[in-house]
């Protein structure tokens, strides 16, 4: 018993044997009647020929009467004699040669039937193998599709995981970009604070917590817009290498797409199909550049490359998102702050500048007493300048007494004495005259000064206003963390 799908040899594939009959030479009537037929793509087979061929018997010519001569030599008796005394071959003979042919015959028979049999069962075997390879070829097409079908979805998937992940990439991106053309505004507001109260004069030019707060906020603004910056320029670095990612997977994609569909259509050829030829040498060449393990791992690297790539996209959103939050909550923070040092300033200067005012008034009220004492004080000295005339006049002519009559008597020591008196009081008022108009001066030195205290503190007052009129619009929170 053979195992199916073996080569089996047929008896009449051995040496040919002798059928008891000798051997008969072909005559060209079989090689002009049966030509060669040869399968296209095979290399050239012998034609086949049947083993037992029935073969022609030469014979010798005859002789100028047409009889037979066997050995050639001039017959001694007639040849119509002879013929009628001899025969060709004898009974046995012609036993002998029935016999032979029958047995010829069913040898030949026998033959043509084993080798009909065993044609039928190599037909079967190869068939049946033919089929197998067949089914086998289809069974490796079904699960190759099948795994091309597996890759190509996680392709597919991850695809569409990097995608939203480069949308929400973009995304951020935008906001990191809007919140940095946001803190345009509020950093020029501040630059613009510290411009102005440049314009302060005198002892109100001050190093105040006001200006330590605007340098602050604008050094804030500015760290904040930097740091927003550089994590725009690495998301636009990231969306670049997401898009290398990208086109890893779309190429892949493609060639699975392009793969499953050539091997779907190999999967549906039949042997009935309109579309399947002939393609010589075709299995001579290898174009393959990959075998299943570098197949399988060429999208496995795809895939973890996108993977990478996407958990680095999300770290980059966490921490613009953190920075967004931190920055948002820090400019809030460093605004309120320097407002509240504007208002605690803006409350020291009117303060500072009502207590001026009250006391610009005072000064002033002084000064018109002042101006009345010195007018009462001028009348005053003048006022005492009659009674002066009256006593020296008095001490005038009672000198022309004659002789003895010059006495120093009581009058004569009381026009003195008045004199004197009146004089001293003329030099006490004068000297206070002095000093109530160098009081007087002092006072409109100090309402000078007053005044100047109080124009610069209103020009700081007005100042400070103006920037808190410039500082009453902020960004809010949501603008300021990149939305819209």
């Amino acid at each position: 018993m053979e195992f199916l799908g073996t080569t089996q040899l047929a008896s009449y594939c051995g040496p040919k044997k002798s059928c008891l009959l000798p051997d008969i030479a072909p005559t060209t009537t079989t090689k002009d009647t049966y030509q060669a037929y040869y399968l296209p793509g095979y290399r050239q087979l012998s034609t086949w020929r049947p083993g037992l061929l029935h073969k022609v018997v030469s014979v010798p010519p005859n002789d100028d009467n047409g009889q037979f001569n066997p050995s050639g030599r001039p017959p001694t008796v007639l040849p119509a004699l002879r013929s009628s005394l001899h025969a060709r071959y004898s009974t046995r003979d012609w036993h002998h040669a029935n016999m032979v042919q029958l047995k010829g015959s069913e040898v030949s028979r026998y033959c043509a039937g084993r080798m009909n049999v065993d044609s039928v069962r190599l037909m079967q075997d190869k068939d049946q193998l033919t089929y197998q390879m067949q089914e086998d070829s289809r069974r490796n097409l079904i699960e190759r599709i099948s795994n091309i079908a597996y890759w190509r979805s996680e392709l597919m998937y991850e695809l569409e995981c990097l995608l939203k992940e480069n949308q929400a990439l973009e995304t951020t991106k935008k906001r990191l970009e809007c919140a940095v053309d946001e803190l345009q505004g509020p950093l020029k507001v501040a630059l613009e604070c510290l411009y102005h109260r440049e314009k302060r004069k005198g002892i109100d030019l001050v190093h105040d917590d006001v200006e330590k707060n605007l340098i602050k906020e604008t050094d804030v603004f500015k760290e904040c817009q930097e740091i927003l910056a550089k994590l725009a320029q690495k998301i636009d670095q990231q969306l670049g290498i997401n898009r290398d990612a990208q086109h890893a997977l779309e190429q892949d994609l493609s060639d699975k797409n392009s793969a499953h569909f050539i091997d779907e259509k190999c999967f549906n050829l039949r042997n009935t199909s309109d579309s399947i030829n002939f393609y010589y040498g075709v299995e001579k060449a290898d174009k393959t550049v990959s075998v299943p393990a570098t197949w399988a791992k060429f999208s496995e690297d795809n895939i973890r490359y996108s993977q990478h790539a996407r958990a680095n996209s999300v770290k980059l959103r966490e921490d613009a998102e953190v920075a967004l939050e931190s920055a948002s909550e820090e400019m809030w923070n460093q605004f309120i702050s320097t407002n509240l040092a504007f208002n605690k300033r803006i409350a020291e200067v009117a303060d500072a500048k009502n207590k001026l005012q009250a006391q610009l008034a005072r000064v002033l009220q002084e000064i018109f007493q002042t101006e009345d004492t010195i007018m009462l004080l001028e009348r005053s000295i003048k006022a005492k300048e009659y009674p002066l005339k009256v006593a020296q006049t008095r001490l005038e002519g009672r000198t022309k007494r004659p002789n003895i009559e010059l006495c120093r008597d009581a009058p004569q020591f009381q026009l003195v004495t008045e004199v004197y008196t009146i004089d001293d009081t003329i030099q006490t008022l004068k000297q206070h005259l002095q000093e109530a108009r160098d009081t007087l001066h002092m006072l409109m030195v100090n309402k000078s000064n007053l005044e100047h205290d109080i124009a610069v503190k209103a020009n700081s007052l007005y100042i400070d206003k103006k920037c808190m009129d410039m500082r009453k619009v902020f960004p809010s929170t949501p603008r300021l963390i990149g939305y819209t």
